[in-house]
């Protein structure tokens, strides 16, 4: 039983290994932010919760007891990372003027939050609420 544990564990090592090398390889070889974002958010997250998994599992199986503070940074991670990697984007599409972009039809009246006016915002009025757009020279 020893060895299959162990086995169990190279795996998930070798797993966490290989996708925290693509992800890193990722993070510097491609051209832009837009594109380096997935490499620490996708490949790279993967490959640190399956490092902090494995961890789990050899405390379970050698001292019978759950890390709970591993388990913590685990969830804590796969929470946060997608969610920085979302506000990152929307930072540099913001500041770099891609705001007019056009995008897809939502299919609801307010459209897309961070680019359109409230549904109830008059057009000589400037809200609080939106976020002005840059123009363009």
């Amino acid at each position: 039983m020893d060895w299959l544990v162990e086995l169990l564990l190279s795996a998930v090592i070798v797993f966490g290994g290989i996708f925290g090398l693509v992800g890193s390889y990722g993070l510097a070889k491609l051209p832009d932010l837009m594109s380096r974002l997935h490499g620490p958010t996708k490949a790279t997250t993967l490959g640190v919760g399956s490092v902090l998994i494995a961890s789990i599992i050899f405390m379970l199986w050698d001292q019978s007891t759950l890390t709970v503070h591993e388990l913590l940074i685990t969830i804590f991670l796969f929470l946060t990372a997608p969610i920085t990697a979302n506000f990152i984007a929307k930072s540099f599409l913001h500041r770099h003027g891609q705001s007019d972009l056009k995008l897809p039809e939502t299919g609801s009246e307010c459209g897309w939050a961070s680019f359109d006016k409230p549904p109830n915002a008059d057009d000589d009025e400037p809200s609080s609420l939106t976020i002005p757009r840059r123009r363009n020279k």
